[in-house]
């Protein structure tokens, strides 16, 4: 499972020009699963990133979870995080897990963020989406399960 966490001032999902999900202070994900991953590599990433401390405290520095800032997620769906790019100039995405597999894993994942007390918002699963973000930092941090 691989997720690119954007911390977030604020940023939305548009589907054809409609917003589907936004928020202000928190976490842009960018989720993609592998072939293999299951429930244990959903359960290991939103526990670190719930617990990620990635927001400044009162001295700057980079010591509070989104859940003491009572920030939110949007959460957004991404198969070509699996993009296999060694060979040749078009990506091969022969290492994404299935769709249907997918969906119901993205589900799964959306929901236990959601059992940690955080809102999460998110687009919609193989839907052609435009995401917009007002970076804070930049931060971004890449969480890989292959690499635990």
């Amino acid at each position: 499972m691989r997720v690119v966490l954007q911390r977030v001032k604020s940023a939305k999902v548009e589907i054809d020009k409609e917003i589907v999900g936004e928020i202000n202070k928190g976490f842009l994900l960018l989720v993609g699963f592998g072939k293999n991953d299951s429930t244990k590599q959903i359960d290991y990433l939103a526990r670190k990133i719930v617990n990620a401390r990635l927001f400044n405290d009162e001295n700057g520095k980079m010591n509070l979870s989104i859940k003491e800032i009572e920030g939110k997620i949007l959460s957004v769906s991404q198969f070509t995080l699996y993009a296999a790019t060694k060979k040749g100039n078009r990506p091969n995405f022969m290492l994404a897990q299935e769709p249907e597999i997918a969906k119901e894993n993205y589900r799964y994942f959306n929901n236990k963020l959601q059992s940690f007390g955080i809102e999460v918002e998110t687009g919609k699963f193989g839907a052609d989406m435009q995401v917009s973000l007002i970076n804070d930092g930049p931060v971004t941090i890449i969480y890989d399960t292959d690499e635990i």
